[in-house]
C-alpha cells in the first residue's frame, strides 16, 4: 500500500479520512462501556461500586499496551516517512514481543494484588467479593487486550483506519451482545452474574485481535513482522522505552487518579465513590470520540514530520484541535441539560443521582478547554515527544487536580471536589500550549 498519501493530500480530508473511522470505533467503544455498566448495575449498586473500584486496574492495563503502541505507532509513521522500511519492520517485531513480556508481567502482578488493592477502598464483604469475581477474569485476557491494542497501532501506523474501526466495532458489539446474555442467563447461556460480565469483555477483546490477525496475514500491509527481527535491538528498545514508558504513564496516571479521589471521597461517603466510577464511565462517551481524532493525527503528524513537512505538523495540529472542541462543546451541552437522566442510568438511591448531577454540571465547565491538552499530548507523542507529552498529564493528574481536590474536600466538603475539575483543565490547558509550541521549535 502507498502511504505517501500522508504527506500529499489537504490537511482537512486527510484529518477526516484518517480520523473518523476511529472516531467512529471509539464511539462504539465508548457505547459498550456505558452498556456494560448499565447491564452491571442492574445486578445491584454494589455490582457498580466494585466494578469502580476495579476500573483502575483494568485501565492500568490498557494503558500499558496502549502507551508501548503509541511508541510502535510514532517509530513506525516516522520511519516509512523517511523511507526506511526495515526500521518500520524492526519497531514492529520488537512492539510484539514487548507486548507478550508486558502481558505476562502484568497478569501475575494484579492477580497477586486485587485483593489487598479492594480492601484499600472498601470494607465490605461483598463489595470486595464482587470485585474479586470480576477482576479475576478480566485480568486473565490480558494477554489478548495488550496484543489487540499493539496491532491496532501497527495498522494506524499504515493508514489501515477501516480495519482498525472494523476490528473494534466488532468486538464491542460482541461484548454488547453477550452481555444481558451471559449476565442475567438468556438462552443456552448460564446465569453467571458479573462474572459473565467479565466473561463478556474478554470475548469481545479476544475476537478483536482474531480480525486484526487475519487482516494480517490475509490483506498483507507495508510493515511485516518477521522471526529474525524478535531479537533484542537495544537502539530499537531503548527508543520504544523512551517513548512509551512516558506514554504509559500519561494513560496509567488517571488510574492514579481514580486511586486517589476514591480514598479521598470514601472517607465521607461510598456514594461519592460510586459517583465518581459512574462519572467515568461517562466521560469515555466523551473523551473517546476526541481521542479517536487524535489517534488518526498520531501517524499523520509522525509521517510528515519523519518527512520534514513541518509546515503540514502545524496545520494538523490547529484542524485536530478544533475539531477536538467542536466534541467538547457537544458534550458539555449534553451534561448540561440532561445531567439527572444520565447519573439516573447507573444509580439507584435519589442520593446518588442528585449528587452526580451536580458533579455533572460542574465538571463540565472544563471540558471545551480540556481540547487543548488532549490535541497537544497526542500531537507530542506522535512527534516522538514522549517526555514532553507526560508533562502535560502530570498536570492534569496529579500536579494540580490532587492538591485542589484535597483542599476543596477538607475546608469545604466533598460536594466542591468536583471544582478541582475545571480549575485543572483551564490551567493545564495553558500549560500544554507552552509545553507544545516550545517542542514544536525544537524540533524545527
Amino acid at each position: 500500500m502507498n502511504d505517501t498519501f500522508m504527506k500529499e493530500r489537504p490537511v482537512f480530508p486527510l484529518i477526516v479520512s484518517m480520523a473518523l473511522p476511529m472516531a467512529v470505533s471509539m464511539l462504539v467503544n465508548s457505547l459498550y462501556n456505558i452498556v456494560d455498566s448499565w447491564f452491571v448495575a442492574q445486578i445491584s449498586e454494589d455490582a457498580m461500586t466494585a466494578l469502580s473500584l476495579v476500573f483502575p486496574v483494568q485501565n492500568f492495563i490498557n494503558a500499558v499496551g496502549i502507551g508501548f503502541g503509541i511508541a510502535i505507532n510514532a517509530i513506525i509513521s516516522y520511519h516509512l516517512g523517511a523511507n526506511e522500511e526495515q526500521k518500520a519492520n524492526l519497531a514492529a517485531a520488537q512492539g510484539v514481543v514487548l507486548a507478550v513480556v508486558h502481558s505476562a508481567v502484568l497478569t501475575a502482578v494484579c492477580l497477586l494484588i486485587m485483593p489487598s488493592f479492594l480492601r484499600m477502598y472498601t470494607d465490605s464483604a461483598v463489595i470486595i467479593d464482587l470485585g474479586m469475581r470480576y477482576s479475576v477474569i478480566v485480568i486473565l485476557f490480558t494477554v489478548m487486550i495488550i496484543l489487540g491494542v499493539t496491532f491496532e497501532k501497527i495498522f494506524q501506523a499504515v493508514g489501515r483506519m477501516k480495519v482498525a474501526m472494523v476490528s473494534m466495532i466488532c468486538g464491542c458489539v460482541a461484548n454488547i451482545i453477550l452481555d444481558p446474555l451471559m449476565i442475567f442467563g438468556i438462552g443456552p447461556f448460564p446465569e453467571m452474574g458479573i462474572e459473565g460480565a467479565a466473561l463478556a469483555t474478554g470475548i469481545g477483546q479476544t475476537l478483536t485481535l482474531v480480525i486484526y490477525l487475519a487482516f494480517y496475514f490475509l490483506r498483507p500491509i507495508r510493515v511485516r513482522i518477521r522471526k529474525r527481527d524478535y531479537r533484542p535491538s537495544w537502539p530499537m528498545l531503548g527508543r520504544l522505552y523512551a517513548i512509551g514508558v512516558p506514554a504509559t504513564l500519561n494513560m496509567a496516571l488517571s488510574s492514579l487518579l481514580i486511586s486517589a479521589l476514591n480514598a479521598i471521597l470514601a472517607v465521607y461517603s461510598e456514594v461519592y465513590v460510586l459517583v465518581l466510577g459512574i462519572y467515568y464511565k461517562l466521560q469515555t462517551f466523551l473523551y473517546l470520540p476526541a481521542n479517536g481524532i487524535v489517534q488518526g493525527m498520531r501517524p499523520i503528524i509522525g509521517y510528515n514530520y519523519g518527512a520534514g513537512e513541518m509546515k503540514r505538523v502545524r496545520q494538523i495540529y490547529n484542524v485536530v484541535l478544533l475539531m477536538s472542541a467542536a466534541i467538547m462543546c457537544l458534550g458539555t451541552a449534553v451534561c448540561l441539560i440532561w445531567p439527572g437522566q444520565l447519573m439516573g442510568l447507573f444509580a439507584e438511591t435519589r442520593e446518588a443521582v442528585d449528587i452526580g448531577a451536580s458533579a455533572l454540571r460542574i465538571i463540565s465547565a472544563g471540558f471545551v478547554v480540556s481540547a487543548v491538552s488532549v490535541t497537544s499530548s497526542g500531537a507530542l507523542e506522535g512527534l516522538g515527544k514522549g517526555t514532553a507529552s507526560l508533562i502535560i498529564s502530570l498536570c492534569r493528574y496529579v500536579l494540580i487536580i490532587l492538591p485542589a481536590a484535597f483542599l476543596l474536600c477538607r475546608l469545604i466538603g466533598p460536594g466542591a471536589v468536583w471544582n478541582a475539575f475545571w480549575i485543572t483543565e483551564a490551567l493545564a490547558a495553558l500549560i500544554s500550549f507552552a509545553v507544545y509550541r516550545r517542542s514544536l521549535r525544537a524540533a524545527v
